[in-house]
């Protein structure tokens, strides 16, 4: 069932928070539906305009639509992930997806404000929630990169304002995390003074954390043990911290970074202990198993794992009641 992240968030306000993850192929697609169904959690799938272009737009939809059949009980948004503005309306018009993401940060508030207001009401009059950006983290993701100088923390006063001018259902914020595998350098931590701020004056109001993989030591050294090159000194997010940050406000957690490292992790070590395999389906088969439960381990670790049948009766309650 696909439903609209405003949804999943009334839900999930205070108690937990929802994993998001993107997706660009099959076997991704299918991990992230087998390891939700394990965890009966339930998810946000992203689609970033890297994985538009990669895959094609309706490829990714149709491998939605097919995953959805295989597992009926499911409950997910589909988001568009760092859109611009023409992209949000292509996602807004297409009547696929259920949340878009318009990402103006990087412009002055008042502009930012004003792209943000203008799609929100375009997005509104189709039923589809919009997440806006206040802030920058640094770090790169696909085409998105902000040197860590250039990076600045959401100021709690303007998060106000800019919610209530905008109109915005959601309200990505940077709190010290980071874009990408070559996140915190030493030990650091999301920065709680400034979400709880935010939290304070926004009361009820559903908050977003971007950059939050958690970016596993293992998983890096497994990878450079089978011939990578990734940097060993690079964390991210302590796992710990999700829950913490979930009872501020944060009702959608993104992680997308440690996807990538299984699937790095899984191909270099089955290439490397099968050389004479050639057959691709043997990494994918173990791919997808690892990935599924790398996301039911997220989903625990988020607090939303077994949340999948009080979410299904809220949300049926809540759209009976508007019927």
């Amino acid at each position: 069932m696909i439903v609209t992240t405003a949804e999943l968030f009334r839900c999930a306000y205070g108690k937990y928070a929802i994993g998001a993850y993107n997706i660009n192929n099959m076997e991704q697609t299918l991990g992230l539906f087998r390891g939700c169904a394990q965890a009966e959690a339930p998810f946000i799938i992203q689609i970033s305009r890297g994985a538009r272009k990669y895959a094609d737009k309706r490829m990714l939809e149709a491998m939605i639509r097919a995953a959805e059949s295989i597992y009926p009980e499911s409950i997910f948004a589909v988001h568009l992930d760092h859109g611009d503005e023409a992209t949000c309306y292509d996602c807004i018009d297409s009547g696929f997806y259920s949340s878009v993401m318009i990402d103006a940060s990087h412009h002055p508030f008042a502009e930012n404000a004003a792209i943000t207001r203008r799609v929100v009401e375009r997005a509104h009059a189709k039923g589809v929630s919009v997440e806006s950006e206040l802030g920058m983290l640094g770090g790169v993701e696909e085409d998105i990169k902000v040197e860590e100088g250039h990076a600045c923390l959401t100021d709690p006063e303007q998060a106000k304002e800019f919610v209530e001018e905008t109109g915005c259902d959601s309200l990505a914020c940077a709190v010290g995390t980071s874009h990408g595998a070559y996140k915190f350098k030493g030990r650091q931590s999301i920065h709680f003074n400034v979400l709880e701020a935010i939290s304070k004056r926004l009361p009820g109001f559903p908050l977003v954390m971007h950059g939050s993989s958690s970016v596993p030591q293992e998983e890096v050294r497994r990878i450079n043990a089978a011939g990578g090159k990734l940097d060993p000194s690079a964390c991210g997010v302590d796992e710990n911290e999700y829950l913490p940050a979930a009872k501020l406000g944060v009702t959608k957690i993104n992680i997308d970074t440690d996807g990538r490292l299984v699937w790095t992790r899984v191909h270099r070590e089955y290439l490397r202990d099968h050389p004479e395999d050639f057959d691709f389906r043997g990494a994918g088969r173990l791919y997808m198993a690892e990935y599924a439960s790398f996301i039911a381990h997220k989903s625990e670790k988020l607090g939303c794992a077994k949340q999948l049948e009080s979410i299904r009766k809220s949300i049926l309650a809540e759209r009976g009641d508007r019927a």
